[in-house]
Parts: structure tokens; sequence; C-alpha cells
């Protein structure tokens, strides 16, 4: 592990006033509807952002952009989130296992691979089976095992989850909030300084709201990602390849973790402790920002990820001028 090196500010587009959310079309996976919204750049390497548990494509508007110029990006709703379908299933294998489908379906392998939250697990599955399908990988406060329910605001909610139809109680519960005040404190809770959100953003936050409330699914979506969250918590404390810090532990891709030291719905450490698995990995810690970093400092984010790009660039070059000097490789252009 090693600390995350920032690119220059000039590196990306001026600041400017917050752009709308990008364009975005259906594709089917598997006999459903998925969502995705493209920015689009011709010619430049791929990537993909996955989001976290409640959030959609819009988690990535920003960030997005401001990689435009370097990557050509795709952002996709999850199954029962967004735009997309519902799924029979809602666990972390269902979930990786729609993003590598995507990824092959859309020949765009091997991507930069950027996940936040439950996206960020979810990318470490993929990184971890999927190796020839991600170039780099991105975990901004990635949801890794932690067990101390008091780490995070969600955790008061999970004795209910082993309640009996449980998304009909989160859909009444959902459908008693009116939707400005639901993203209101959705926001606060993700965001180190809600107040600083620009208007734009907050009318967006409203209007998912809005639309989340009419979806008659999303609440069972919900519920069953954030079981399967916890079943990966539980999974993890036991032996095998199965636990996600195995499978962090397997990852061989150039990787970079950021996290909010005032993350309120993932534990720090559990952050930290994923850096230090990961082999190939840099860290950046950022204060007075929460849980959607991609979101609150965008500029930040899309800086530390231009520097992971530049150093797995170096790393490579170097990997290939060591391989061209050895002895076996002159060996065999001299018999050639």
């Amino acid at each position: 592990m090693r600390r995350a090196v920032l690119a220059e500010d000039d590196e990306l587009p001026p600041a400017g006033p917050p752009v709308p959310p990008w364009p975005g079309h259906a594709v089917e996976i598997g006999g459903r509807s998925i969502f995705v919204r493209e920015t689009p750049a011709p010619g430049a390497e791929p990537a993909l952002y996955v989001h976290g548990l409640g959030g959609s494509s819009q988690n990535w508007t920003d960030l997005a952009g401001l990689l435009q110029p370097r990557v050509d990006g795709l952002a996709l709703d999850l199954p029962g989130f967004g735009y997309s379908d519902p799924a029979p299933r809602y666990s972390q294998r269902a979930f990786a296992d729609c993003v590598i489908t995507l990824i092959e379906q859309t020949d765009r392998g091997p991507v930069h691979l950027v996940g936040n939250s439950l996206g960020g697990a979810v990318s470490v599955r993929v990184a971890a089976v999927r190796p020839d399908l991600v170039r780099t990988l991105t975990l901004v406060s990635p949801a890794m095992p932690f067990l101390d329910p008091r780490r995070s605001l969600q955790g008061r909610v999970v004795p209910f989850l082993a309640l009996p139809r449980v998304d009909r109680l989160a859909a009444r519960q959902m459908a008693a909030i009116p939707p400005e005040q639901l993203a209101t404190e959705v926001l606060r809770a993700c965001f180190a300084n809600p107040d600083a959100i620009p208007p734009q953003r907050l009318a967006e936050a409203v209007t998912e709201a809005r639309r989340r409330s009419e979806v008659q699914h999303f609440a069972s979506a919900y519920t069953g990602a954030m079981r399967g969250l916890v079943l990966s918590f539980l999974r993890a404390q036991l032996p095998g390849p199965g636990s996600l810090w195995a499978m962090a532990r397997r990852i061989t891709v150039p990787t970079l973790v950021i996290a909010g030291l005032r993350d309120r719905l993932v534990d720090v450490r559990a952050v930290s402790r994923v850096a230090r698995a990961i082999p190939d990995t840099r860290l950046l810690l950022l204060p007075d920002v929460g849980h959607v970093a991609q979101m609150e400092v965008p500029r930040v984010v899309a800086r530390a990820i231009l520097g992971l790009f530049a150093s797995a660039s170096s790393q490579a070059s170097a990997s290939s001028a060591s391989l061209a000097a050895s002895p076996s490789a002159s060996s065999a252009q001299d018999a050639g």
C-alpha cells in the first residue's frame, strides 16, 4: 500500500456549473432491461461506474464528466435501482454477474472499474473472479465487511431484515415520508457537508426520491441488497475463497482506495483494511468528506484516478522494459 498521488488540476476540464445527468438507454441482460448512462469519448479506454445501495447511475454525473476526455464512460443502474428492471435476487454475486455480463456483452473489457459503497464491494468481486475484464480498480468507500453496527447509521435497521415481508414495511415507511424530506435525509447521511450541495443536485435527488416512491419493486430491491450486504459481512468471517477479504487479496490490478473520514455509513477502518489487503494499492483519506466522495469532491477524486492511470502506465512501461532487457528475452531475440 502506498499514498495516492493526485494529478494536476489543470489536467481536468475547467470548473463550471453542474451539468444535468448524462443521457442513457436500456440494454438487455439476461432477459431484463438494464439502464446505462454514457459519457462517450471515442477511442479512449473504457470505464464502468457502479453505484451504491439505494443509488443510481446519476451518482456519477460529475465524476464521469470530469473524466470524459480520458475515458469512454458507462454508468449502470444495478437491477432493481434507477430505471433498471427488478431481479429475482439482489445478492452481491448476482450484481457482480450483471456487471460482468454487461462488460462482455458491450465488448468493453478490460475496463477502468469504479465502484462506490455496495458498488465497491461488487467491484472487488468482479476484479477477483474476472481479472481479465478489469484494467484498474477504484473503490470509493467500499462496503467491505465490518461487524460493529455502531459504526454505521444503517446498523440500526439490520435486525429488521429478519422480519417476514420486511420489504412491505419498508415500502410503507418510505411512502410516509415526503420525497423532499427523504432526499434531504439521504444526502445528510451521505455528505459531510450537505449544505454545500448545489441546488440542482438537490432537485435531482428529490425527483429521484419521488420516482422511487412510485416504483413498486424499489423497497424489495433495497431490502434484498441490504440482506446481501449483511450476509457478505458474515461470510467474510469464515475461511475459504468466498470471503470478500479473500477475494480482495486475489486482486492483481492497480487499485485506488478512497475514503471520507466523516463517512457515517461505512467504517473507515474497514476501508483502510481493504487497502492493505489488495497487493497493488494507493490509499487516499479525505478529511471533511462523507460517504460519496465522487459527488462531494469530484475534482479531487478525478485527480486521484488520473494519478492511478499514470502510476499504472509507468508500472506497465517498466515491466515491459524489464522483460525486454532480461537474458531470456535477449536469447529469444538472438535465436529469432
